[in-house]
């Protein structure tokens, strides 16, 4: 029987994943097919089978390792001792793709598998309600009179300007770094001054 080393296993999924990060983003998921995204990796069918039994199973990969480190950048949030720096990880960690090339194509891409497939729209939504939550959380623990609007109300903000930011990306002329600094901006402007970022 053959031994399985786990940092081998765990690079060469992570390989895949990068490979249909690209494949994705350029062509969708049902424009992508499990030889494009062997060649793109190096691999074999049988090696990608091993890992994913279907490119259905690699798109929800992709994302839900992205939606485990979002739960892990709340949970650390939430632990902070200081709202505001636990408020300042979070949208730090939101923006933290933004000059990423592949991040259009895949936004596109995931938006239309929302609309295809109810367990990935399930994924998706709940990471959305724990991000909300959280900022909800951390910005309730802030001077109330400081914050533009109520607490949830602020973080739906948050959310939604961080989300146009991203449909955004593939603009022309589209900046990462003008656009961060605006959005920090709007941070600071929705919490009153009390979360100033970097």
């Amino acid at each position: 029987m053959r031994t399985v080393n786990p940092e081998e296993h765990a690079r060469k999924r992570a390989r895949i994943l990068e490979a249909a990060a690209q494949e994705f983003a350029l062509a969708g998921l049902e424009g992508t097919s499990t030889a494009d995204i062997c060649r793109r990796a190096g691999i074999g069918s049988g090696t990608l089978f091993h890992y994913f039994p279907t490119k259905r199973d690699i798109f929800h990969a992709l994302f839900s390792d992205d939606l485990a480190r979002n739960a892990e950048v709340c949970e650390r949030a939430l632990a902070a001792d200081d709202p505001a720096d636990g408020l300042r990880q979070v949208t730090e960690h939101l923006m933290a793709d933004l000059a990423d090339p592949l991040v259009p194509g895949l936004m596109a891409a995931a938006l239309l598998q929302i609309n295809q497939d109810e367990e990935f729209a399930e994924l998706v939504a709940a990471d959305e309600l724990r991000i909300r939550a959280t900022l909800t959380e951390l910005l309730a623990r802030m001077d109330p009179s400081r914050l533009a609007f109520a607490p949830d109300r602020v973080a739906s903000w948050i959310q939604r300007v961080a989300d146009a930011t991203y449909l955004a990306a593939d603009e022309e002329g589209f900046n990462a770094a003008e656009q961060l600094a605006e959005f920090r901006q709007l941070l600071t402007w929705l919490t009153g001054g009390s979360l100033t970022t970097g």
